[in-house]
């Protein structure tokens, strides 16, 4: 658990620190955040995920059992978020905020920064290709579930035009024939792609530190805190149960445990935003998921490395 917690976590917080730090001390401002997370998601991250992907072997990066798992582990965590928010959250636009921040995982930066961290080149690969058919289902059923709850709800086709433009689910789709036939790229292509996948993890971090706002949370407190449990707890523990039950051990199990347990992505203030609802709510739960998600990451990895499963 201490060489978890040193080689993975560590690093982790202090890049999302001294993002924090260096926005605070106004070494960077919100200028050069919209611009380092728009070279992220454009260019840097779709270029790790493409050589992820595209330079391992297929049948081991590709296990349909578990990404099986993880799409209807989401779905099923989705429905049971739209259930209790029905009954116990107010208001009306807060509900979609709520059940979005209680499943929607940085897997694509904190997520993918854990794999790396815990499993090398091998692991990074497998949690790519999971990664990326969660991150497609992620989008879809946000959309839904916050033009549900807006009033007066209207069919989202800005939204939906933009899942299938999306630069990581791209970037996937292409990689995929190169990891399936084996294809090699040419060698200027790989160390351009490299050097772009060399930026990726650190520059995100420093962006996602960065742009974390904590606020008083009196006002939200339920709302906030049903969100980050259902993130950091049940989301995780209900995805790892299934594989668990489904016989999966050792690295498999790790990265469901890694990418699920990741705190709410910062990409669902922006649809929160984008679409009306609560963005200041959805601010919220992105910074203390954020907070908590850390010490709650080395216990529950801790624990299944206690046991032998991963």
């Amino acid at each position: 658990m201490l060489s978890f917690i040193t080689s993975t976590l560590v690093p982790v917080l202090i890049l999302l620190l001294m993002g924090w730090v260096f926005f605070r001390i106004r070494w960077l401002n919100e200028a050069f955040i919209e611009s380092g997370s728009k070279l992220v998601f454009n260019v840097a991250l779709p270029a790790l995920l493409f050589l992820s992907i595209s330079q391992s072997d297929f049948s081991n990066a590709a296990n349909f059992t578990l990404i099986t798992i993880g799409i209807s582990g989401s779905v099923l965590m989705c429905a049971v978020l739209m259930l209790l928010v029905h009954f116990t959250v107010n208001p009306q636009n807060a509900r979609g905020v709520v059940v979005q921040g209680g499943f929607r995982a940085n897997m694509g930066i904190i997520g993918l920064a854990y794999c790396a961290n815990t499993y090398g080149q091998e692991g990074l690969a497998a949690a790519s290709v999971y990664m990326g058919c969660i991150t497609i289902l992620y989008n879809v059923m946000s959309v839904f579930v916050l033009n549900f709850y807006q009033v007066g709800f209207t069919a989202p086709m800005n939204q939906i035009k933009g899942i299938a433009r999306n630069p990581l689910i791209i970037s996937i789709v292409a990689a995929l024939p190169f990891s399936y036939f084996q294809w090699s790229l040419p060698e200027v292509a790989l160390r351009t792609g490299e050097y772009f996948a060399q930026l990726t993890l650190p520059l995100a971090l420093i962006c996602t530190g960065a742009s974390l706002q904590f606020r008083s949370f009196s006002s939200d407190w339920y709302n906030i805190a049903l969100a980050t449990i259902s993130k950091c707890i049940v989301y995780p523990a209900l995805l790892v149960g299934m594989a668990y039950l489904a016989g999966f051990r050792g690295m498999e199990l790790g990265i469901v445990l890694l990418l699920s347990i990741a705190p709410t992505a910062a990409a669902s203030y922006v649809m929160v935003r984008n679409l009306g609802g609560d963005h200041r709510l959805a601010a919220s739960i992105i910074a203390l998921s954020t907070l908590i998600s850390l010490p709650i990451t080395a216990i529950g990895f801790g624990s299944l490395a206690m046991l032998g499963l991963v």
